[in-house]
């Protein structure tokens, strides 16, 4: 273990080996301990990839099996360690499957509902993060952002400027959305007097919706993209790039935005939808 930089890497057994081997006249190590209130986290994180790497090693028939077997297995350790009851209601059936949703079944207006699931259901899922880097390869950020519009119970959008043309993409999901009293909230600038009249007009006509537009530009520019879509369910998602709300760039530019989702990294979600209610 001789590659110079820095780290932030737990010291186990085999890191300690490669540490102790390490010339202490040649090589200056820093060390700390785990602070009380990231030790969770720390050793969460650890732990993770490691009974990751441990199912990805169960492979061949009946894998799935084992691997919800062991899965059982160490919530039982967890269960009987800590004397916890409530650790047995995470344990999984054998034939366990995955819950894509619940809808009412009388008074909707939904005829087809596993394709009406399957139309506002995102194809990057719901719980594991995504790069979207504008070409033509791959699931376009806008098909993804109607989606996302079309499955939420409330949204924020925080974008530097809005066209028309943009806006135009997702006229008849927004409709829908705040025509079902779904509450959007929209944040925007003059600066430069790229944004649309047109499109805060339409905006602002939608049914439970709040457009604050800055005219501040000299003391507080702001030059944020991003958009957080969230749903009762606590599955929450949201996009941080460089996309402002105009046809090129939720579609043909080489735009870069980052998916993220509360089952992923929720604080990064909860930081988005603090530091955008104080603005």
């Amino acid at each position: 273990m001789q590659v110079i930089g820095i780290y932030e890497q737990l010291i186990n057994k085999l890191v300690s080996k490669k540490l102790d081997s390490l010339d202490t006249n040649k090589f200056y190590q820093q060390k700390s301990q785990i602070e009380k209130s990231e030790a969770s986290i720390i050793l969460g994180q650890y732990l993770s990839k490691i009974i990751t790497f441990a199912l990805e090693q169960i492979s061949g028939e009946n894998s799935i099996e084992k691997q919800i077997e062991l899965t059982n297995e160490i919530i039982l350790l967890l269960k009987n360690k800590l004397d916890n009851q409530d650790f047995l209601n995470n344990i999984l059936e054998n034939n366990t499957s995955v819950l894509k949703a619940i809808f009412p079944k009388t008074n909707s207006n939904i005829n087809d509902i596993e394709n009406y699931i399957k139309e506002i259901s995102p194809y990057t899922g719901l719980i594991q993060s995504e790069l979207f880097t504008g070409s033509n390869a791959g699931v376009s950020l806008e098909s993804e952002i109607k989606k996302e519009i079309l499955s939420s119970d409330k949204i924020y959008f925080l974008v530097s400027f809005i066209k028309w043309t943009g806006i135009r993409i997702f006229e008849k999901e927004l409709k829908e959305f705040t025509h079902a009293g779904k509450e959007l909230k929209i944040i925007t600038t003059s600066y430069m007097g790229a944004t649309d009249l047109k499109a805060v007009q339409f905006l602002a006509s939608l049914p439970n919706t709040e457009v604050k537009i800055s005219y501040n530009i000299a003391n507080e520019r702001l030059h944020a993209k991003s958009y957080l879509f969230f749903r009762n369910t606590g599955f929450h998602t949201g996009y941080i790039g460089s996309s402002n709300i105009s046809k090129s760039a939720l579609t043909s530019g080489l735009e870069w935005n980052l998916k993220v989702t509360t089952a992923e990294i929720s604080h990064i979600i909860k930081k988005f939808e603090v530091t955008f209610e104080t603005y």
